[in-house]
């Protein structure tokens, strides 16, 4: 940032989009499904379909006339995501950055059971063991991840075109050709794909931005949470305090007003 800049806004999104929020002080505070739509209809905003794989999660977006009207999203097993194929690579020895490169060169992909992390390390290992070369290890690899894609995030939604294909496996060549392959179309993918998210909540934080400028200087704040149980009603919830400096400002996890009463 410029020297002489001022901000005015500040946007949180992802999985800790309410803590990261809460200790900068965020005028906007949004799901990634609002902030990957927002960010991608910016730049193209007749897309119909989102195809969004990131470095723990994946996620579909479907969207008519500029509004999300589906999403499905894979939050529960790493397979088929970012921090999947980089241990991947890392086991078969190749940097990540050529995986793509490396699997348009085969011309047999091999059948990988990738729906489950375990099963695909113990199905590559079995692979390369029987002599299966790299390049049609890799590939396989690549289509199965579309394939576990398709029938599990994608799974009962009508994908339509225009469609982006984003997050960091969107850099994977092989990735995308087999979308491109199985669905039959051509799909876009943006230079800045995986950083569409941010480009979302950031322009969504413009709309919100704050008349006075906002301090980052947060080095000198303590920042701490301390986990507790409720006993002021039967639910007994599992209660997260968030301290600042020593002071209590926020309260996470109470099902009732009971358990923010000493905020």
């Amino acid at each position: 940032m410029p020297n002489d800049g001022v901000i005015r806004g500040i946007g949180t999104t992802g999985s800790a989009r309410k803590l990261i929020g809460l200790m900068l002080g965020a005028n906007v505070v949004k799901n990634e499904i609002t902030a990957h739509a927002v960010g991608t209809l910016s730049r193209y905003p007749n897309v119909r379909t989102i195809l969004e794989i990131g470095g723990q999660d994946s996620k579909i977006i479907i969207i008519d006339n500029g509004i999300v009207v589906d999403y499905s999203m894979n939050t529960l097993c790493a397979a088929g995501t970012g921090a999947f194929l980089t241990s991947q690579a890392k086991r078969l020895g190749i940097p990540i950055e050529k995986f793509g490169d490396i699997a348009l060169k085969s011309s047999n992909p091999v059948k990988i059971a990738a729906r489950c992390t375990v099963f695909a390390e113990s199905d590559l290992i079995h692979k390369a063991q029987v002599g299966y070369s790299k390049e049609d290890i890799i590939a396989g690899l690549c289509k199965s991840i579309v394939i576990n894609y398709l029938n599990n995030v994608g799974r009962g939604k009508k994908i339509l075109k225009p469609v982006v294909f984003q997050g960091g496996v969107s850099k994977n060549k092989g990735v995308l050709k087999y979308f491109e392959e199985i669905l039959k179309t051509k799909i876009i993918v943006d230079e800045n794909g995986h950083l569409m998210g941010a480009l979302g909540v950031a322009i969504l934080a413009k709309q919100k931005n704050k008349d006075k400028s906002i301090n980052l200087d947060i080095n000198n704040i303590k920042f701490e949470t301390k986990g507790s149980e409720c006993d002021k009603c039967p639910n007994n919830c599992e209660i997260l305090k968030i301290y600042k400096n020593d002071q209590l400002i926020d309260v996470w996890g109470n099902r009732c007003p009971k358990g923010s009463d000493n905020i």
